[in-house]
């Protein structure tokens, strides 16, 4: 279950801010990046919401190798694999995204995803909430 928690600022701890932000960037397919520039920019843009919450802009990293890529499961997303691998390794104390759409596409990358974050206390955030996965 996503909790939203009651005071954000509780939720980001030191520990946290000394862990990397994640943000992830992806559109579905060229035609949307190319036609559809203000979302990719909305999306870069949220670099700054890291910042806002805490991470010095050099902690914030942008994971944007998935830009045109469909998350239909037939195309590889090495982006997303390098945000697991991350999450996993224990780098990420945040996860920033537009909206969970752009995490997952599907519910077994979204399982794990949530499961990782879960284990390794990493927030997810998008523009405008955070959330915490509990179990």
């Amino acid at each position: 279950m996503l909790a939203i928690p009651s005071s954000p600022d509780e939720r980001l701890t030191a520990v946290r801010r000394s862990k990397f932000a994640y943000v992830y960037v992806r559109q579905s397919s060229i035609n949307q990046v190319r036609h559809h520039q203000e979302s990719t920019e909305l999306q870069y843009s949220l670099v700054d919401r890291g910042v806002r919450l805490g991470w010095p802009p050099d902690r914030v990293v942008v994971i944007d190798e998935d830009l045109g890529k469909s998350g239909n499961g037939q195309v590889e997303r090495g982006g997303f694999q390098r945000l697991i691998a991350e999450i996993g390794l224990g780098n990420a104390g945040l996860v920033v995204s537009l909206d969970a759409s752009r995490l997952a596409r599907n519910n077994r990358d979204w399982h794990q995803l949530l499961e990782l974050c879960s284990l390794f206390g990493v927030i997810i955030a998008d523009g405008e909430r955070l959330y915490e996965h509990t179990s």
